[in-house]
């Protein structure tokens, strides 16, 4: 297993780590998450210039047909930020259901435009339970003709109110989930941005007898959970990178902050407690991170790595979660504000945990293949 980046992986990871530096300072990050958009329009087409909405893609619809690995590094960088766009909803959770499960015609139609960066889309998925499972998925679909119409609400999706295109998981009657293809712009649907902790870009979105061509599914009938959970699985690794960016990023920042700051004549990283903290801090750092790298490696390599991407995820919601908590707390009462930088990251923690699973559901999805399979 050779975890060392090629030159080219530097040479991206020296590109994205100087563009969201210089163009996503954390006073923008506040700057933008107050927008009713929740992302920059001229950050995303800059984005879309770099090809990095095509990196992953094949070369057939415009992309660059790169490694799951050069995917992972622009997620790193990202966590470094906290930079807020609709990289992961667009290009992970619904391009890569497209290219999943999509029909040519719908890989052909709109791929290129998220590679463009002319299509922001988001994924319709979690209900009043918010449960991962298949059984939290409950929207109907009834059959009309040719056509479904959908009703139901949809709770927690991502950049719903920015986007062109929604992926609904929904169940006709007498089937399992199935996904629909939907303008956002159809009379019925009714999108409301709901309020987070971490000011996501998240929103409600009600649809009221919203009729849909039979085309427009994604995927069989009844075989929408299966493409989801391989999407997600995906999709955890890649969140994993940006909590294992952004933990990074927390310690270098309190790392600084405990020379600077004094107390008692003497800097506060001289106290043991505080040397404590820091030192378990790093450690769950360079568990998460070494995991990162070694799960990402295995999706290259095309192994199986279901099980590791829901144990990845569960360490990095841990590791985050913890490292931002220490950091707000060696920093002291300012930690908590919002003009804190480190309150950014405070606030993050809790929000990226849910996405794309929390940290019970992967424990319960590491246990189920455990139980299957064992361990390999």
């Amino acid at each position: 297993m050779n975890l060392d980046f090629t030159s080219e992986q530097e040479m991206l990871r020296d590109a994205a780590s100087r563009f969201f530096a210089k163009e996503c300072p954390f006073d923008r990050v506040r700057d933008i998450e107050e927008t009713e958009e929740g992302y920059a329009p001229d950050l995303w087409k800059k984005m879309a210039e770099l090809g990095w909405q095509g990196l992953i893609f094949p070369e057939a619809y415009g992309g660059f047909e790169a490694g799951f690995m050069d995917l992972m590094i622009i997620f790193e960088e990202m966590g470094k930020t906290l930079f807020p766009s609709p990289f992961f909803s667009t290009v992970v959770q619904c391009g890569l259901t497209i290219l999943e499960g999509g029909t040519e015609a719908q890989k052909k139609d709109l791929l290129p435009r998220i590679i463009e960066g002319d299509l922001i889309m988001a994924l319709a998925r979690l209900e009043q339970e918010g449960s991962y499972r298949a059984e939290g998925i409950r929207m109907e679909a009834r059959k009309d003709g040719d056509r479904y119409v959908l009703n139901g609400t949809k709770l927690f999706v991502a950049d719903a109110n920015i986007s062109g295109m929604l992926i609904v998981a929904a169940r006709p009657e007498g089937s399992g989930p199935t996904l629909f293809l939907v303008d956002s712009r159809d009379p019925g649907i009714e999108i409301t941005k709901m309020p987070t902790i971490g000011k996501d870009n998240t929103c409600e979105v009600v649809l009221k007898e919203v009729s849909v061509p039979g085309d427009s599914i994604i995927g069989p009938v009844g075989g929408g959970f299966e493409i989801i959970e391989a999407v997600e699985a995906r999709g955890a690794v890649l969140m994993a990178a940006e909590m294992v960016g952004a933990s990074k990023a927390c310690i270098e920042m309190t790392a600084a902050y405990a020379k600077e700051r004094e107390q008692y004549g003497i800097p506060i990283g001289g106290f043991q407690i505080i040397q404590h903290y820091m030192a378990n801090m790093l450690i769950r750092y360079d568990v998460a991170s070494n995991y990162l790298y070694q799960v990402a490696w295995m999706v290259d390599e095309g192994m199986d790595f279901e099980t590791e991407a829901s144990a990845l995820k569960a360490c990095a919601n841990e590791a985050f979660k913890f490292i931002s908590e220490r950091a707000v707390q060696i920093h002291g009462g300012i930690g908590t504000s919002r003009e804190a930088d480190i309150g950014l990251f405070y606030r993050k923690a809790k929000s990226y945990e849910y996405i794309c699973g929390d940290t019970e559901t992967h424990y319960q999805k590491v246990m189920d293949n455990l139980l299957a399979r064992g361990i390999s």
